[in-house]
C-alpha cells in the first residue's frame, strides 16, 4: 500500500509540474488496493482517454526508465507505455475496442462512468468502481484476487446491479455467477 501510494503521488505531481492535464482512470489491482481491499498489486495501471493523454504521461515521465515506449499494440487494441517509478512499473494505456457495455473495467463508458475518488497522498484519483475489477478477476480466475475482492465487497457493500451488469456482459459462467451472490448474501438479480 505505501509503495503504491508514494508512487501514484511521485507520477501524478510529476504529471502536475508538466503542466499535463490528463483524462484517465486507475485501475487494476492498485485501484482495488486504494479503496480498502487488502490484495497484492504488483503495478500501477493508468487508463487514459486519447492517446495524447499517454503522449503527455510518457513525455512527463521521461526522466525515469522506461520500460516499454509509447506504441501501438495491436493485439489487445491498446497504444501503451510503461515507466519504472521508485521501482513500481507504472502503465498507461489506451483500450480503443468498441462494446456496447457501461460495466466493463477497462473498455467502453464503464470506467469513465463508473468510478469513486480516492486520496492517494495530495491527489484525489478517480478509480474504478470494485464491481467492475471483480468481475475482470471472475474471468481471468484469479482466486487470490477475487477472493479478496468479495470479502471487501461483503464486508461493505456493493452496487448490486451494476455487478450483475459487470458479470453478465463479462460472459461468466453460472458457476461464478453463484459464488458471488452466496458470498454477498443476496440472491441473484433477474436476467
Amino acid at each position: 500500500m505505501a509503495d503504491v501510494t508514494a508512487t501514484l503521488d511521485t507520477v501524478l505531481t510529476t504529471l502536475r509540474a508538466a503542466g499535463a492535464d490528463l483524462a484517465y482512470r486507475l485501475g487494476g489491482t492498485s485501484a482495488a488496493l486504494l479503496q480498502g481491499v487488502h490484495l497484492p498489486a504488483g503495478d500501477i495501471d493508468l487508463l487514459a482517454a486519447r492517446r495524447e493523454d499517454v503522449d503527455a504521461f510518457a513525455a512527463a515521465l521521461a526522466s525515469y526508465p522506461c520500460l516499454h515506449a509509447a506504441s501501438w499494440l495491436p493485439e489487445s487494441s491498446q497504444y501503451f507505455t510503461r515507466y519504472e517509478v521508485r521501482g513500481v512499473k507504472v502503465e498507461m494505456s489506451t483500450v480503443e475496442r468498441q462494446v456496447d457495455s457501461d460495466a466493463m473495467e477497462c473498455v467502453g463508458r464503464g470506467p469513465w462512468q463508473h468510478h469513486v475518488w480516492v486520496t492517494c497522498g495530495s491527489h484525489r484519483v478517480p478509480a474504478v468502481r470494485l464491481e467492475l475489477r471483480l468481475a475482470t478477476e471472475l474471468v481471468r480466475n484469479r482466486a487470490d484476487r477475487y477472493e479478496p475482492l468479495l470479502d471487501h465487497l461483503t464486508a461493505h457493500g456493493c452496487d448490486a446491479d451494476l455487478l450483475h451488469r459487470a458479470m453478465r456482459d463479462q460472459g461468466l459462467s453460472a458457476e461464478h455467477r453463484r459464488l458471488v451472490w452466496t458470498r454477498l448474501g443476496r440472491s441473484a438479480p433477474p436476467p
